[in-house]
């Protein structure tokens, strides 16, 4: 199994209930190998793991996850690309919905239910 590694972050901008990181998706992260040999691909378990790790951490929840809705991805992340993420949460302070996209392309879009107690506002 592969440990969790985080892309490199080029940018973070910060809005009350919002936030966007442009990421750089290095050929070098482990998550490449062997997916797939013709192309390599990101997987879509990492990009939800970088979702729910850079979103709990920046407002401040534990990683604590109940379920995800409306799981979308939409194109490929490839190697040696840039995009942007942007993560929000909901009125209730209950969800995180995030997407990832580079101007007008889109590579993934949610919403992470976080578990009861993860929501809370401390």
């Amino acid at each position: 199994m592969i440990k969790s590694v985080l892309p490199r972050v080029l940018s973070k901008e910060s809005k009350e209930d919002a936030v966007e990181w442009r990421l750089f998706i290095d050929e070098e992260l482990p998550f490449f190998n062997g997916h797939f040999p013709q192309q390599a691909v990101l997987p879509g378990v990492t990009q939800l793991d970088w979702a729910i790790r850079l979103g709990c951490e920046h407002f401040d929840y534990p990683v604590e996850v109940a379920t995800l809705e409306v799981l979308k991805f939409q194109q490929l992340m490839l190697p040696n690309s840039e995009v942007t993420l942007a993560i929000s949460q909901n009125a209730a302070k209950t969800k995180l919905i995030f997407s990832y996209f580079d101007d007008e392309k889109r590579f993934a879009s949610g919403r992470i239910l976080l578990t009861p107690s993860s929501g809370e506002v401390n």
